[in-house]
């Protein structure tokens, strides 16, 4: 079974420098129906206003993914990172048993849009960690943060798989959603068709099951670029 889920239906918080659309409940949002999926318990939309950003805060336990559509993030952490992750790069960062961060919007004159997107981990209290990279895309499918770090993606800590999904206009693809567990998809940019259901940005689907029936994704006129979860 297939559920969709509608961009407007998110919820929304504008402080100013922030503008973010929650897939599921966060912060001063919450919907009891809508607290995730299977590990999956973030996925924020974030718009931040040139030079604002989140100051110095912390966290624990939880596999915390960064992916920036435009602009730039400049992060430093307690582990003493401090970089520049840029447009069509991805972060991943294991908090483990603890650790600090902030991000700002590098530029002082450009918006910042980026998805952060939080997954519990297998195990709880692990060192903390930190990867960063740009991964090109190598079909329609290129794996960025999986749990083995297949194909050159990042290493996740959890039993799941992210993947970056392009389609050019008009090209299609079956979904592979045979296997036990959980699908995700995450409408990026663009807009597509599922076996009929047209999504538009911010749209999501939801494979609560696995199925052999067909589920092809077809691109509209401009293409289209989502995230693909594979999880447990």
């Amino acid at each position: 079974m297939v559920l969709f889920k509608a961009a407007q239906s998110r919820g929304h918080t504008d402080i100013g420098w922030l503008n973010s659309r929650h897939s599921f409940s966060f912060g001063d949002y919450y919907d009891p129906q809508q607290m995730g999926v299977s590990v999956l318990r973030v996925i924020n939309d974030d718009r931040v206003k040139p030079g604002a950003g989140f100051p110095t805060h912390g966290h624990r336990d939880m596999e915390i993914i960064s992916y920036v559509l435009e602009g730039a993030i400049e992060h430093q952490d307690s582990m003493g990172h401090r970089y520049q992750l840029k447009a069509g790069e991805v972060q991943r960062m294991s908090a483990g048993t603890g650790i600090t961060h902030s991000e700002y919007n590098a530029s002082k004159d450009k918006p910042l849009h980026f998805l952060q997107i939080w997954i519990e981990p297998r195990q709880q209290g692990v060192q903390p960690s930190y990867e960063q990279a740009a991964i090109p895309q190598k079909g329609v499918l290129t794996p960025i943060v999986t749990e083995d770090g297949r194909e050159g993606s990042l290493t996740l800590g959890q039993d799941a798989n992210l993947y970056r999904l392009k389609l050019s206009a008009g090209e299609s693809v079956d979904l592979p959603v045979g296997s036990p567990g959980h699908r995700y998809l995450h409408l990026i940019e663009g807009e597509g068709v599922i076996n009929g259901q047209p999504l538009k940005p911010g749209d999501a689907a939801h494979w609560v099951s696995p199925t052999s029936d067909p589920q092809r994704l077809v691109a509209g006129s401009e293409g289209l670029e989502s995230l693909w979860f594979e999880l447990p």
